[in-house]
């Protein structure tokens, strides 16, 4: 078995900037209509709690928001805006305490200038036939959206499409057309009020470089400058397709942070965009939703390392999606089936459900409080003593890590919780069940206990002035320590060790 140590000091300050819950993906606006998402989503929210959430079809025809109607008897149109299943979704939403990461797409049917679709649910994806409407339906949308929400609306951000370099996703890949609907869209909702917030390209890594040059040269020609730049971050080679599922290797990590670093160098060479926020809006290994990597532990390990380094260009990125009511390729055959969810159908947190936990409880404290930052691990300094850490192995084998911490207390309770193969496997224990397609209730409550981290918890003394924590990493594992000053108190007459 491999063994690392860790020497951590008492004096570090690591530049760490740890975004986690800045936003998380979700399947189209309209899904959150229906009880299992809203299910999902508490749940999620209850234990990690995101503050945006974003998606497509904010004015797919589902929504209902754009209509034209033809009067029977004068034969005269009419446009009419109809925002009741959008208040529905946003109720919802702000009931679980989140709020969107407005994404304006795709078009509306009466509104298209083209009949291309996407997904099973058919998004449109062409420009519209009269950009005059076009921004129109954008801004009487986002005024609706002040008058019944307030002015926290202008924090929202907005991102302008999504994956335009894509012919699926914008027709022919235009950059030409992307670049007009960007400037309409931008100047109009600006002209609203210049405090909401817009960017994009929300491309993603196909001609990345070219386009993000293209942008931001057309940006400066135009005079317009974006609150925020966007873009998408996945990190799998083709897949290879077997029956219902995709299947894809992970591809080195530091090809993805390269890829990364172009953006965010191609931005700070402007001027006049120099240090502007890049925002993720999304990421995950695989970006198809049929990928059996993402119900693994082995997808857990490697998004703790893309945690560790995302913020280090980037101000925050989203993972795609939360849970895996989702329907891009069709209602999914089976309960794991390789959705991109956070959690699986039931409420049944993933192992990398925990990733974002864990991380979730280091940005609790203070980021100059980082003591250590690496390619296997993440210690955190608590204001009041002790320290927070998690560890990951993205390896097949088995590995000791200790940590070396200074201390300042005699005694510290170490509480630990582990994520592996053999502790926290969900999809492990569906499949021993024989991978039952529609699990009954209680097929699915058995499922859920083996979806939750093993907790143990231990006492270390100081020696010499420093702590010393084992920990054992098994392949493809993520582990979470809490350590804490410990004060014991205790009963008179009653000894722990003591049974007779």
């Amino acid at each position: 078995m491999a063994k690392t140590v860790i020497n951590v000091k008492g004096t570090e300050s690591i530049p760490f900037h740890n975004n986690v819950d800045f936003c998380v993906g979700t399947g189209r606006m309209g899904l959150a209509l229906t009880e299992e998402y809203l299910k999902e989503l508490s749940f999620v929210q209850d234990i990690i709690g995101f503050r945006h959430i974003r998606g497509h079809g904010l004015f797919a025809d589902d929504m209902a928001i754009y209509q034209r109607r033809v009067d029977w008897f004068t034969k005269k149109e009419t446009i009419e805006y109809n925002f009741t299943y959008l208040d529905r979704v946003m109720d919802a939403y702000l009931a679980r305490n989140i709020v969107p990461f407005l994404e304006l797409g795709f078009m509306p049917k009466a509104l298209a200038s083209g009949e291309q679709t996407i997904f099973y649910w058919q998004g449109n994806t062409t420009p519209p036939k009269e950009y005059e409407e076009w921004t129109k339906l954008v801004t009487v949308t986002l005024a609706h959206l002040v008058k019944r929400y307030g002015e926290q609306v202008y924090s929202w951000p907005i991102e302008v499409w999504n994956e335009p370099n894509l012919p699926g996703f914008w027709k022919d890949a235009s950059m030409d057309e992307y670049f007009k609907l960007f400037k309409e869209t931008f100047l109009a909702i600006k002209a609203l009020d210049p405090r909401f917030r817009i960017g994009g390209p929300a491309i993603c890594g196909v001609r990345d470089e070219e386009w993000m040059k293209a942008f931001f040269d057309f940006c400066k020609k135009e005079k317009i400058k974006p609150d925020f730049a966007t873009r998408h971050h996945y990190t799998t080679e083709m897949p290879a397709p077997s029956g219902h599922y995709g299947y894809q290797k992970l591809s080195d990590p530091q090809l993805g942070f390269d890829n990364l670093q172009s953006s965010r160098d191609i931005i700070d060479s402007y001027k006049e965009f120099k240090g502007m926020e890049m925002h993720l809006t999304e990421f995950n290994t695989s970006y198809i939703p049929n990928n059996p990597l993402h119900d693994t532990n082995e997808n857990a390990a490697y998004l703790a390392y893309q945690l560790e380094r995302l913020g280090e260009t980037s101000y925050s990125y989203s993972y795609w999606t939360f849970g895996d009511v989702f329907e891009e390729r069709g209602v999914p055959f089976t309960l794991f089936h390789g959705g991109f969810g956070l959690v699986a159908h039931g409420c049944i947190p993933k192992p990398t459900f925990w990733t974002f936990a864990f991380f979730k409880r280091l940005q609790e404290i203070n980021a100059e409080n980082c003591a250590y930052k690496g390619k296997n691990a993440v210690v955190v300094r608590k204001p009041e003593g002790g320290y927070r850490a998690v560890l990951w192995n993205m390896t097949d084998d088995d590995t000791q890590v200790t940590l070396k911490l200074e201390a300042d207390a005699k005694e510290y309770t170490v509480l630990c919780e582990t994520v592996d193969p053999i502790t926290c496997n969900p999809v492990k224990a569906w499949h021993d069940m024989g991978e039952p397609k529609n699990p009954t209730p209680a097929q699915v409550e058995t499922i859920r206990k083996f979806a939750y981290p093993f907790a143990e918890s231990a006492i270390v003394k100081r020696l010499r002035g420093v702590i010393s924590v084992p920990v054992t990493l098994r392949g493809q594992g993520v582990v979470y320590l809490d350590i804490t000053e410990r004060e014991f108190e205790g009963d008179r007459g009653y000894t722990y060790e003591r049974r007779f």
